[in-house]
């Protein structure tokens, strides 16, 4: 009990940042209230002198409360539908994460840039934005400035493709399956997506690409499951061969990131109700809920990170982030053409 008082004023104040982000997530969705939650949270921890009664709470919102939004988004996973529609998309979804990937770790070695942001950045360029990185984030043990790092650089180039894909499709003469599966497979997060794939059906009347993008984007969200656990046993690898495991050697309950096996439960609750006939929106709270919790992570993240330094070390996790975005979506177009979708 004394600990959760202890957590409560610094859990109060990122709702009282979220509440309002959420707000702003909703009226402008191609920026998105995770990235309002973190410059909040970023600007206003510059006037706190001291966050000592603060911290407990905001160290929870930013571990805790971000991997209980990880489980409650496995709620918007409809399985049977993504096994139906997405799996045509799966060589193009395999290329793309695989190149985001590689490209992070080349020039993870060949800039030195920190290990967590090259994977954090690796897996948000490829997967699904945030929801990949606050994945991601618990299981390889990144701070909350790399989180902030990443995140920014996702945002940067989310608004880019939601703002200029549309008319790149029209001018490379994407058809409407097309330019679903580049939009579902190169954009980074599911608002973005979605906003690049409303704004080609608004040039192009009659087309419903938005349902195709979507669903391809849902079947790039469960790569979050294989990539964390083969993390997980990376890192604890990596920890055993620096004589970091602890007692007792290796120990798979330590580092097995369950929020995960929930995450898929979850998935599999979805599916099995629709299946049975329960419609889909029951389980909107839940997604709602998700978001909600992500955007509270963030503004705690936010709270713990010095912005005078993250734009300082701001430059080479961008180029990264331009490195891996550029290659998904040539790889992504390439990829069409291999397969004649294009």
């Amino acid at each position: 009990m004394e600990k959760l008082k202890k957590m409560i004023p610094g859990i109060a104040l990122c709702l009282i940042i979220a509440v309002p982000c959420h707000i702003l997530g909703k009226a402008f969705p191609v920026v998105g209230g995770p990235v309002f939650a973190i410059l909040c949270g970023m600007i206003i921890t510059l006037f706190i002198k001291d966050k000592s009664s603060l911290t407990p709470g905001i160290a929870y919102t930013s571990k805790k409360v971000l991997q209980y939004a990880v489980i409650l988004l496995g709620f918007g996973l409809n399985l049977s539908e993504i096994a139906k529609v997405g799996s045509d998309s799966l060589p193009i979804i395999i290329s793309t994460i695989s190149t985001s990937l590689i490209i992070s770790y080349i020039l993870c070695r060949l800039m030195k840039v920190s290990s967590n942001t090259a994977v954090l950045v690796g897996v948000g360029s490829s997967i699904c934005g945030g929801s990949a990185i606050a994945a991601t984030a618990p299981v390889i043990g990144a701070d909350d400035e790399e989180i902030a790092q990443a995140i920014s650089v996702i945002f940067l180039f989310n608004v880019i493709a939601a703002l200029t894909f549309p008319t790149l499709g029209t001018v490379l003469g994407f058809s409407e399956e097309g330019f679903g599966l580049f939009a579902g497979t190169a954009v980074n997060d599911t608002s973005s997506v979605t906003a690049a794939a409303a704004a080609w059906d608004g040039m192009h009347p009659g087309h419903n690409t938005l349902d195709i993008a979507t669903i391809v984007k849902l079947t790039r969200t469960l790569a979050i499951i294989p990539i964390t656990l083969v993390l997980a046993l990376y890192k604890a690898s990596k920890d055993k061969k620096a004589g970091n495991s602890g007692e007792g050697g290796f120990n798979l309950a330590r580092i097995f990131p369950f929020f995960i096996l929930f995450f898929v439960l979850a998935s599999l609750i979805t599916t099995i109700c629709t299946v049975m006939g329960a419609p889909e929106s029951m389980f909107s709270v839940f997604k709602d809920i998700s978001k909600f919790f992500i955007i509270m992570a963030m503004a705690a993240i936010g709270l713990n990170t010095d912005i005078v330094k993250l734009v300082k070390n701001g430059g080479k996790p961008v180029f990264m982030g331009f490195c891996c975005w550029v290659g998904i979506a040539l790889v992504s177009i390439g990829m069409q053409h291999l397969l004649g979708i294009f």
